[in-house]
Parts: structure tokens; C-alpha cells; sequence
């Protein structure tokens, strides 16, 4: 299965301490990165995931967002080629009156038949689920 993880998925896997208390859908997220390292999915992600996850990890865990930055680079990931999916981000974007860098994510899942965006951003979810190719972390299967 080809999947497409956004930032509010990727942040988990790093989540502890206090922050870990807090954050919700810890252990689907990390039920989907065990997977990827069993070959059960794959990731094809944006060139800008790791900025993105970077800027929320420096806030959330200053200390170690150079080691999990580093981890998040080390991981089997197909990037996408950097323009592949902005027509259709744009056109999201517009039609959904949304940030294109989440719109970016989704746009790259429709490039793949079967591919699916999974994310924890529950204002883009609740926007843009009649889409289709994107599924809501915690109700996401893995097949």
C-alpha cells in the first residue's frame, strides 16, 4: 500500500515525555511506521515533509529535532519530484479554502490510483474527505 503521511502523522512518531501525554493518536501513527519498516506500506512524500515536521519538532522538542530529523531522513521514503503534484494543490487549495502545503500532501496521493493520504489535521480531513484517498488516523487500516 502507497501512503502519503502528513506532518501531524510524522510528528507523533517522535512524540514523549509530557508531549507524548498529551498528543492524541500516538499509537496509530506508530502503528503505520512499524509497517513501512515490514514492507506492509510505503511512503511517498513531498519534498517539503521534512521541513515542515522539522519546524514543528523545534517547537515541541528542541533538544532532539536534529536526531529525529535525522531518523525521519534514514526511513525508506520515495520523494516526490518537487512540482509533481502543485496543479492539483493549487487547485484543492482553492476549492477548499485551504493552506496549499496541506493541500500539497493530498494532491501527491491523487497522482497514485490507490494511494491514500493519512492525516491528523482534522480541519483538512473534515474538508476534504468527500475527495477521497484520505483517511483519518485513527480509523486508518492497514491492509
Amino acid at each position: 500500500m502507497i501512503c502519503v503521511v502528513d506532518a501531524s502523522v510524522a510528528v507523533k512518531w517522535f512524540a514523549q515525555g509530557d508531549w507524548a501525554l498529551s498528543e492524541e493518536g500516538v499509537e496509530p501513527a506508530l502503528d503505520i511506521l512499524r509497517a513501512s519498516k515490514t514492507d506492509a506500506l510505503e511512503f511517498f512524500q513531498p519534498p517539503h515533509f521534512l521541513a515542515e515536521v522539522a519546524a514543528v519538532l523545534a517547537r515541541l522538542a528542541p533538544e532532539m529535532v536534529q536526531q529525529n530529523i535525522d531518523d525521519l531522513a534514514a526511513l525508506n521514503i520515495t520523494w516526490a519530484e518537487p512540482t509533481v503534484a502543485y496543479d492539483c494543490a493549487i487547485q484543492l487549495s482553492l476549492q477548499l479554502n485551504h493552506h496549499l502545503f496541506d493541500t500539497l500532501y493530498h494532491a501527491l496521493a491523487f497522482t497514485i490510483p490507490g494511494a491514500v493520504l493519512v492525516t491528523a489535521d482534522r480541519r483538512y480531513f473534515d474538508k476534504a474527505r468527500h475527495l477521497g484517498q484520505i483517511a483519518w488516523l485513527p480509523d486508518f487500516a492497514i491492509a
